[in-house]
C-alpha cells in the first residue's frame, strides 16, 4: 500500500528536516487485524521504545489469511536499553507546538505509528505530518454508516496528500447479528455503546494491535467530561499494541492543548481539504444516524449522540470510563458485581434488607449524591440494612434496564427481606434524611 511521504521540509525547534522520498517510492503495509481482549487497567507510565528506520522498500509478500501487518517483514530495528518515561516526556512537550510533537512521534516510532483520521478536522494531523518531511501512515474506521460527504472527503484527502488511507471495517458477522436482533437504530433506545463496540471499538483494537503507537486528534476542549486531562503523550491506558499486554501502546495527542478555533485557523491558512459537512453546521462528525449540526453557542460534542447524557459522549470503552475514577468508595458500602446483584434479585427470603444505587461514575447526578449516599451507609452501619452500589453503565446497562428498573442514573432500589421484587426510590431528593425516611418506611 502506498504511503504518504512528503516532498517538503520543515524547521522544527531550529532543526531542518531533509526532503523525504516521493510517495511512489515508499510502500508500507496495512494495519493488521488482530483480536484484543477488552480491559481497563492502571498502567505504568514507562515504556520501552524503538528507533525504527523508515521502510523504503516493498515489504515481503504474504498471501496468508492473516492481515498484512501481522506478517510483514520487520524493518531494521535497534533496541534501546533505556526505558522511556512518557509521563516525563509529556511534561517536557506540554508547551511544544503540534508540529514539534508530531515530529517527535514520527521520529521515535517510524513505521510503527499511524495517524487516526476520522474524516473531520483532524485532517490537521495529516498536514502536520506532511510538514515534518517524514514518512507517515494514516488509518480510518469505516463503520458502514458514514455520511456520503465523509466518503468523498476521504477520497479528496488521499488525492491531495498522495496517500492511501488504511481502512478498518467492522466484522460483518457481528454487524449482521446486531442488526438482525435489534434493528438498524437500536442505539436510540438503549444507547450507542453496543453499536460503537461492534462498528468502531473492535475494529480500532484490531488496528492498534499492529502498531506500537498511534496519533489522535483529541483535544482538551472537546469534551469537558472525558477529555479535560488529555496529555500530549501517554502510555495508552485502554488499548494494547503490537507487543501485547498493558502498556504496549503509546498514544500521541499533538493538538491536546489547541483550541478548536485555532485548529480551524490553521486549516484555512494551509488551504487543506475539509469535509463539506462543516459548512452545514456539523462540527464533530461521526456516523450519519448519530451526528447532527450544532447551533451557534452549542458545544461541538452536542451534535454527537445528542439523546444521551452530555458526559457519556465517548464511543470507546464504556461511557468514557477510562477518564473517570470510581465513586461511592467507602468501607460502609458493599460493591456488587453482576453475579452479586443477580443473586440478590433472585432471593425471596433475605436475611436483611438491602438498599442499592445503580450508578455510572461519569454521571454528574451520581457524583452529586456521593457524599449523602456514603453518609447513609455510615448511618446504617450495624442496623441490619446493607447499603450497596452496582455500576450499571456500559455492558451492564441493558441488564439493569431490563431487570432492575434502570431509567436514568442514579436509580436507587430497596430490596425488602421478604419480597423478591425491589422497590424503586421515586424521589429526586437524595439527601441523607430523605434516603433514611425511605429506608425506615420499608424495613
Amino acid at each position: 500500500m502506498a504511503f504518504a511521504v512528503t516532498s517538503s521540509s520543515a524547521a522544527i525547534s531550529g532543526s531542518s528536516f531533509s526532503r523525504s522520498s516521493s510517495s511512489s517510492d515508499l510502500k508500507v503495509p496495512k494495519i493488521g487485524s488482530f483480536w484484543l481482549a477488552e480491559r481497563h487497567a492502571t498502567v505504568n507510565l514507562s515504556q520501552k521504545c524503538c528507533a525504527v528506520k523508515p521502510v523504503n522498500a516493498e515489504p515481503k509478500r504474504n498471501d496468508s489469511l492473516l492481515p498484512q501487518a501481522a506478517s510483514i517483514s520487520a524493518p531494521e530495528v535497534s533496541e534501546k536499553d533505556e526505558v522511556e518515561d512518557f509521563e516525563q516526556l509529556a511534561k517536557e512537550l506540554d508547551n511544544a507546538s503540534p508540529l514539534e510533537i508530531m515530529d517527535k512521534a514520527l521520529e521515535k516510532f517510524g513505521n510503527d505509528v499511524a495517524i487516526a483520521f476520522s474524516g473531520a478536522e483532524d485532517v490537521a494531523l495529516i498536514e502536520y505530518a506532511k510538514l515534518t518531511g517524514r514518512p507517515f501512515r494514516v488509518f480510518s474506521l469505516d463503520t458502514g454508516r458514514l455520511n456520503p460527504e465523509t466518503y468523498r472527503f476521504f477520497d479528496e484527502v488521499e488525492k491531495h496528500y498522495g496517500i492511501r488511507i488504511e481502512y478498518m471495517f467492522p466484522d460483518a458477522v457481528e454487524v449482521q447479528a446486531l442488526v438482525r436482533s435489534k434493528g438498524m437504530f437500536s442505539f436510540y433506545e438503549d444507547g450507542h455503546q453496543e453499536c460503537c463496540r461492534v462498528r468502531k471499538v473492535r475494529p480500532l483494537r484490531r488496528a492498534l494491535k499492529g502498531l506500537r503507537a498511534w496519533i489522535t486528534g483529541q483535544r482538551k476542549d472537546q469534551s469537558p467530561g472525558t477529555r479535560s486531562e488529555v496529555p500530549v503523550v501517554q502510555v495508552d491506558p485502554v488499548f494494547e499494541g503490537l507487543d501485547g499486554g498493558v502498556g504496549s501502546l503509546v498514544k500521541w495527542n499533538p493538538v491536546a492543548n489547541v483550541d478548536g478555533i485555532d485548529i480551524w485557523n490553521f486549516l484555512r491558512a494551509m488551504n487543506v481539504p475539509v469535509n463539506s459537512l462543516h459548512s452545514q453546521g456539523f462540527v464533530s462528525i461521526g456516523c450519519e444516524p448519530c451526528t447532527r449540526p450544532v447551533l451557534p453557542g452549542q458545544h461541538e460534542r452536542e451534535g454527537r449522540w445528542w439523546w444521551e447524557d452530555a458526559k457519556a459522549k465517548e464511543c470507546g470503552h464504556g461511557n468514557g470510563a477510562a477518564a473517570h475514577t470510581d465513586i461511592f468508595n467507602s468501607q460502609s458500602l458493599v460493591t456488587l458485581s453482576r453475579a452479586g446483584i443477580e443473586n440478590l434479585a433472585r432471593l425471596e427470603n433475605r436475611k436483611e434488607p438491602w438498599i442499592v444505587v445503580l450508578y455510572a461514575p461519569w454521571c454528574p447526578y451520581c457524583q452529586a449524591m456521593e457524599e449523602s449516599y456514603v453518609g447513609l451507609g455510615e448511618k446504617l452501619g450495624g442496623s441490619g440494612v446493607k447499603v450497596a452500589k452496582f455500576r450499571a453503565d456500559g455492558e451492564e446497562k441493558e441488564y439493569a434496564q431490563k431487570e432492575l428498573q434502570l431509567g436514568s442514573f442514579p436509580t436507587i432500589l430497596f430490596f425488602p427481606k421478604h419480597s423478591a421484587k425491589p422497590i424503586k426510590y421515586a424521589s429526586e431528593k437524595r439527601d441523607v434524611d430523605s434516603l433514611m425516611a425511605f429506608v425506615n418506611a420499608l424495613r
